[in-house]
């Protein structure tokens, strides 16, 4: 489904119901928004994992402006724009205080939309993600897990973001990102819609100069917080900054043995912690 925010055409899906019968009534349930990663991927990233959720959620899940089926100008392509369309997208639709997960650049635009808005969200969980780019870091624990090739592709990479580079962070580094083979044998990077223009453009002009962290004690949901240890692009210390920089309202969690989104690497005890985070454990 397609619907036009700030005047970008966004398309959205939408797994399960919002009104549940239950008796003589029925029961509203809470909307849980899915932020996809990248830029330049889509929300299938994030699928069919999250569809599990759609058993006590309504599930939406969306392609950010420029990403996957949404289309909207390059100059469209910036991080306000980016979270003013996740609180602009919910009044349009009339989702009022959503829950809301970001992973990667997803949870980048999440922390970035809770700070411009934050009466607008009821929950956030903000996963494997970063509030400044850590480059040391990252080239460090790429090097730890790929060697030294590895860690020079991804230096070289975000140091100057081009399509040359991208197609080969692609190949040498992006199977680090999981420490296991997803259960059902597919590829998320196989079935997703990939434009590097927008990935490029962002870690050009925007990512390798942003720091949230001033702002991010404007957030005032309860924030969870997850970072995998074996993670190679937003290591540890992206997780720790930003649960610091929240304070009192952040709960950081970091799962041993698991990457870049610990859902993929722990999907059992990532939904367990989720589920009880949700519903106010």
């Amino acid at each position: 489904m397609y619907l036009t925010v700030n005047d970008a055409r966004i398309f959205f899906d939408v797994v399960g119901p919002q009104l549940m019968p239950d008796g003589d009534a029925m029961q509203e349930r809470e909307t849980l928004l899915v932020l996809h990663g990248g830029p330049g991927f889509d929300h299938s990233t994030l699928r069919p994992y999250f569809d599990r959720f759609a058993d006590t959620y309504q599930m939406i899940y969306l392609d950010h402006r420029g990403c996957g089926r949404s289309g909207a100008p390059q100059e469209t392509w910036h991080l306000d724009q980016w979270a003013d369309d996740v609180a602009d997208f919910c009044t349009t639709l009339g989702i009022k205080k959503p829950l809301v997960f970001g992973q990667s650049f997803g949870g980048m635009v999440a922390m970035h939309y809770a700070t411009r808005h934050p009466d607008h969200p009821a929950r956030l969980i903000l996963s494997s993600t970063a509030a400044r780019f850590l480059l040391d870091d990252t080239v460090a624990k790429a090097t730890e897990l790929g060697g030294p090739e590895a860690g020079k592709v991804a230096h070289d990479f975000f140091s100057n973001p081009t399509l040359d580079g991208y197609k080969r962070y692609g190949e040498v580094c992006l199977p680090l990102y999981s420490r296991t083979t997803p259960a059902d044998g597919g590829s998320f990077r196989n079935r997703a819609i990939e434009k590097p223009e927008v990935n490029i453009h962002f870690f050009a002009n925007e990512m390798m100069g942003m720091d949230l962290r001033p702002h991010l004690a404007a957030i005032a949901c309860p924030t969870l917080v997850l970072g995998g240890v074996e993670d190679p692009v937003t290591p540890t210390r992206c997780s720790e900054e930003i649960a610091a920089a929240i304070g009192a309202n952040a709960r950081l969690e970091l799962f041993a043995n698991c990457g870049h989104g610990v859902h993929r690497d722990d999907p059992d005890g990532a939904e367990h912690m989720m589920r009880g985070f949700l519903c106010g454990d």
